[in-house]
């Protein structure tokens, strides 16, 4: 009983210590501001005072904060978590990632640490092993001088997965079988992975978030999923995967919807309207008939080393799928490509309009019908030169 006193006395002592010196560098701070207007503040000597006590005062908080530096977050998970710090990202942001990833319990407190070792600077832009059972210090110290040596890649929007598989490959980064084994293995170790209707395929299709990374050469499929997995949770936040709902959506639904909106768009003003009229089609309960999913259904042609092929309408009639929009209504049983952040917000804030078919111009923009007639008369106009839908 007395030592657990004592030791409270300590802490308690600790704590009041810390926190008069960090009021002591405020009034401090507000009396050099104060001086420094009226001309008279000391301009070095100050500085370094104020620098030595903040210095000291972190270092009594820390020392409070003692037993909440030394603990991980979960000592009993010894799996490695492959952990990315993006350029231009602040202390503050790298911790709220570890913490949101489960790597640390307190974001404020790994930001302190950070501050009193004056490592602010040294933590850089790169890919990370990181595991929940290393100690905040430990993790600090991993930011520092433990960047896995990597390679850009640049995945753009609209790629299926094949693609994105190939480019890993060619890069170095993963056999494009065994990532392609993995993608359609899936994952439910993410909320937004976990909501599929009955029947829908396993596959990460539409997850591959499409961005820049940094992947470490000759890595494992899981690692690579790790960190495009984590770049969709981070760039598609709860907020904005809740409004799919608004549209009478699953996120799953709105994720397929978009991966359409991503092939059919060129025009980057057109994605809102071209969502809208797909949304009108599916409440009208017409077809979609939407060229790109015969495509992904088709596949990879050898003739012209293409994954998306043009094709006629008469084509796409005769190509027996789930995926094909023309003979079977509704949705396809899962998204098609990997649509980028544009395409789905689209599709979860659409143009209103009374929209039901579009017409290719020919030039990327499309010509837009309420009625079949009006449909129709695009068609005449721009008949040589485009595609109906």
């Amino acid at each position: 009983m007395l030592r657990t006193a004592l030791r409270l006395l300590l802490r308690l002592i600790t704590l009041v210590m810390g926190i008069s010196i960090v009021v002591f560098v405020l009034v401090g701070g507000l009396w050099y501001v104060w001086q420094d207007a009226r001309g008279r503040a000391p301009q070095v000597s100050y500085t370094l005072t104020v620098k030595k006590l903040e210095r000291a005062g972190l270092g009594l908080y820390l020392r409070y904060r003692g037993e909440d530096v030394s603990r991980p977050a979960n000592p009993d998970d010894p799996r490695e978590v492959t952990f990315v710090v993006r350029s231009g990202e602040t202390v503050s942001t790298v911790a709220q990632n570890l913490k949101r990833m489960g790597l640390i319990k307190d974001a404020a407190l790994f930001g302190w640490l950070v501050r009193y070792w004056g490592a602010d600077g040294d933590i850089q832009a790169g890919v990370y092993a990181l595991r929940p059972n290393m100690t905040m210090e430990e993790i600090m110290r991993q930011l520092q001088h433990g960047r896995i040596p990597a390679v850009k890649v640049t995945i753009p929007e609209g790629w299926r997965a094949e693609e994105i598989a190939a480019l890993l490959e060619t890069l170095e980064v993963v056999s494009a079988e065994e990532f392609m084994a993995a993608v359609r293995e899936g994952r439910s170790d993410y909320p937004f992975l976990v909501d599929r209707p009955p029947g829908a395929p396993t596959s990460l299709e539409g997850f591959l978030f499409p961005d820049t990374y940094q992947f470490p050469q000759h890595t494992t499929p899981a690692r690579v999923l790790d960190i495009m997995l984590e770049n969709w949770d981070r760039r598609v936040p709860p907020e904005l995967r809740e409004r799919a709902a608004e549209q009478g959506l699953t996120l799953y639904e709105a994720v397929t919807l978009a991966s359409i909106v991503e092939r059919e768009a060129v025009v980057p003003e057109e994605r809102p309207l071209i969502a809208g009229v797909y949304l009108n089609r599916l409440r009208n309960g017409m077809y979609l008939q939407a060229d790109p999913t015969v495509q992904y259904a088709k596949g990879y042609d050898p003739a012209t080393k293409r994954w998306w092929n043009p094709m006629l309408q008469e084509e796409a009639l005769a190509v027996i799928s789930p995926y094909n929009t023309f003979i079977n209504p509704g949705l396809p049983p899962g998204p098609i490509c990997n649509p980028g952040l544009a395409s789905i917000r689209a599709v979860l804030a659409p143009t209103a309009s009374d929209y039901l078919f579009f017409f290719s111009k020919g030039d990327g923009s499309h010509a837009f019908a309420a009625t079949y007639e009006e449909h129709l008369r695009n068609q005449e106009l721009y008949g040589g030169k485009g595609t109906s839908r």
